[in-house]
């Protein structure tokens, strides 16, 4: 692991990037309810997941790095909403950092660039899922002024049993 005074950079998330991104993500499948994915992928599966989130737009993925290694630490992306076009405007987020690169502050950095991103686009509110219980990401959620909205109770399986989702909501821009 990196030693914790190791500048840390945020960028897009390009190509390159997918083998690492990918490694982060099964880590979660594997060991976490926080995603409710149950198989792991391989980074050509990624594919189209990585692609859908362009360096400009709404739905964007931000990428944090150690700046001397080049090494990922996580990453963070906006998402569509759901797919009618009336939530066009509404994005669901989310931030995953590598195992080894918790409790630093890279979760921060990557909301930091994420919104700062998302202040020049058309969006109106972010929405965030947190499977219960995750009190790091409800924090961070708090700290970027999310506010809870709700909890869907035993909505989903893994792991043999059920886990609750709180949903979270931010405003982002006053509309436009």
């Amino acid at each position: 692991m990196p030693p914790e005074h190791t500048e840390v950079q945020v960028r897009p998330g390009v190509e390159k990037d997918l083998d690492a991104l990918t490694a982060i993500y099964n880590h979660y499948v594997r060991e976490t309810a926080i995603t409710f994915d149950t198989v792991i992928f391989t980074p050509e599966e990624r594919r189209p997941w990585l692609l859908s989130h362009p360096e400009d737009g709404p739905h964007r993925l931000m990428v944090a790095t150690e700046t001397e290694s080049q090494q990922i630490l996580g990453y963070a992306t906006s998402s569509p909403y759901r797919p009618r076009p009336a939530y066009a405007t509404s994005v669901e987020v989310s931030v995953y950092v590598a195992p080894d690169a918790g409790s630093r502050g890279v979760g921060t950095l990557l909301y930091d660039a994420l919104f700062t991103a998302l202040a020049e686009e058309d969006v109106h509110r972010a929405y965030a899922g947190i499977a219960r219980p995750n009190e790091p990401s409800e924090r961070l959620h708090a700290r970027f002024g999310f506010r809870h909205v709700g909890t869907y109770h035993e909505v989903g399986r893994k792991f043999g049993r059920y886990w609750d989702v709180a949903w979270y909501e931010k405003s982002l821009a006053p509309l436009r």
